[in-house]
């Protein structure tokens, strides 16, 4: 190709990103409190197992779980025959800037799940969190231990940040008086620094390759557009929210030290006994490995699943190559507990 048209294309791949569709696969709302909406995904045939319930990080939407047809997680749990939900936290504003994470652990995620069973006419549910998602999931479950949760999926999910870039950078920031200072963290400014925490891969990189392929007549613009589309989509993160997110979990390790509450109840992980997947990337900078490892200390969890594989915070459960390298193994997980029977087991990535 020569080069002024191939500049041409680039331009106009990165210029329309924002025209690319995500988030599509049909969906009814079941249920809305504040900013908080409750999805069902519509399906003509539903296995009669336990839903499913998707919850995303407070980051970012939760688009990531059904980016595109043909490269969705919702799109190919359908396609296995589940009953799929989605508990979407929507875009706080500065009216929220009180919300804590109580709201969505105490409030949102048990009303939410009361109204998954009464549509769905289910016992229960399996809870699967993404990143801070899957935080607030485990949370949920440790203060809650007769939850109607069977099982529990957590993806890519921090529960001790001390060992982490955030954690160094937040050393040298005044958290209480960034709380203080404004309603919401704005979405931009948790997306920069984001990118900063791989400032070459997030602002070289990615458009080399997508440059490269256009050179070579393979740009792979859906897969471009659809990601870039997302990642740029960060709403803002309730203030009080973020000031104990951040105390929680990367300046004094709450949760694995027997510190954290909320509403005066102590959260303890050691009360999580539902069937547990975790699933870690290697490649993993925003929740390395470490960062999730100490939950498989803490929980009474007698079966518990742990997949680590090649990958990235996202890449690895949303890139192009999740249909093939975790999708099934977490559907075949999903299945085997989606039935009355019982697991008692522990097992490592090449045993699920």
């Amino acid at each position: 190709m020569r080069l002024l048209p191939a500049a041409l294309e680039f331009s106009n791949i990165l210029l329309t990103k924002d025209d690319a569709e995500i988030g599509t696969t049909a969906k009814d709302v079941v249920w809305t409190h504040r900013n908080t909406t409750l999805y069902r995904y519509r399906s003509a045939h539903r296995d009669g197992g336990i839903p499913i319930v998707l919850v995303f990080a407070l980051i970012n939407r939760p688009d990531i779980f059904d980016l595109r047809p043909g490269n969705s997680l919702v799109e190919f749990l359908l396609g296995e025959g589940f009953d799929v939900y989605l508990l979407d936290w929507g875009v706080p504003d500065e009216a929220d800037a009180d919300t804590g994470l109580d709201y969505y652990v105490c409030d949102a995620l048990p009303w939410g799940i009361r109204e998954v069973l009464r549509s769905s006419g289910a016992d229960e549910v399996t809870l699967t969190g993404w990143c801070i998602g899957g935080t607030l999931c485990a949370t949920y479950c440790a203060l809650n231990p007769d939850a109607p949760v069977r099982n529990l999926v957590l993806l890519t999910t921090p529960i001790d940040g001390r060992e982490s870039l955030y954690a160094t950078w937040l050393e040298q920031l005044d958290v209480d008086g960034i709380a203080s200072a404004a309603p919401v963290i704005p979405g931009r400014l948790i997306d920069d620094a984001n990118k900063l925490m791989k400032p070459v891969a997030s602002y070289w990189t990615t458009y080399r390759r997508l440059w490269q392929g256009v050179l070579d007549g393979a740009p792979r613009r859906e897969a471009y557009q659809s990601m870039a589309k997302w990642v740029g989509d960060t709403p803002p993160f309730p203030a009080r929210a973020w000031h104990e997110w951040t105390t929680w979990m990367y300046t004094e390790g709450q949760l694995v030290r027997d510190q954290a509450s909320l509403r005066g109840r102590p959260v303890d992980l050691r009360s999580i006994e539902q069937s547990l997947l975790v699933v870690t990337a290697q490649q993993d900078h925003i929740t390395p490995p470490g960062n999730t490892a100490p939950l498989f200390e803490l929980v009474a969890s007698t079966d518990v699943t742990h997949l680590d594989r090649p990958g990235g915070h996202i890449g690895l459960i949303a890139g192009s190559g999740a249909r093939r390298q975790i999708w099934p193994s977490i559907a075949g997980w999903l299945h085997e507990r989606s039935h009355p029977q019982t697991h008692s087991r522990r097992t490592t990535d090449g045993d699920s």
